[in-house]
């Protein structure tokens, strides 16, 4: 066993939570986090990263990556964003998963951590567009569960796809119940 795996393990079971599921043994897929209310969210996914020793990248506010803070963030896999404007960023995210021999891009699909009508659909464009499959995690507050689910390949019926994710996130409780997004993609309809 890895320091990394020790330390994330333990951080866990010093805070009373258990990981659920198994980390997929596929080099390049998106990862789900949801429910995303807290930024606490945040150490939940490092915890899993190290003790699956799973290098996770994830997208955030190019405000975090300022200062003294920036190499420290982009350590542990952050790639800065402005979200302000529109800048091709799943064109981006496409190319950098075709670029690169492995890839686990974690992605929060609300957005926010505040309450939402629905979810962004970037998450399952960059999936669809780079060709790998969508693993749900999560973080569960109310049963102190962290974990995975099973990878869902995207079929191209964004209903019937949102159904499963709908499912699978049904008993997942964010830390802050009432700022959990509505599980749905505009694309459905």
């Amino acid at each position: 066993m890895g320091l990394k795996r020790a330390v994330g393990g333990l951080g866990l079971r010093l805070a009373g939570w258990r990981l659920e599921g198994e980390a997929p043994a596929i080099p390049k897929y998106v990862l789900i986090g949801a429910p995303h209310t807290s930024n606490w969210d945040f150490a939940g996914l490092l915890a899993v990263s190290l003790n699956w020793e799973i290098p996770i990248a994830w997208v955030g506010k190019h405000t975090l990556f300022r200062g003294p803070a920036g190499p420290f963030m982009r350590a542990l896999g952050g790639i800065p964003v402005d979200r302000r404007a529109h800048h091709g960023l799943v064109a981006q995210l496409v190319d950098e998963f075709r670029r690169r021999d492995r890839l686990i891009l974690a992605i929060t699909p609300e957005g926010t951590r505040g309450p939402t009508d629905g979810w962004k659909s970037g998450f399952y464009r960059i999936a669809t567009e780079a060709g790998v499959p969508i693993v749900p995690g999560f973080v569960d507050y109310v049963n102190k569960r962290v974990g995975f689910g099973p990878p869902l390949s995207p079929s191209g019926d964004v209903r019937a796809d949102m159904d499963v994710l709908r499912a699978f996130y049904a008993d997942k409780h964010g830390k802050f119940p009432d700022h959990v997004g509505r599980i749905h993609l505009e694309a459905e309809g």
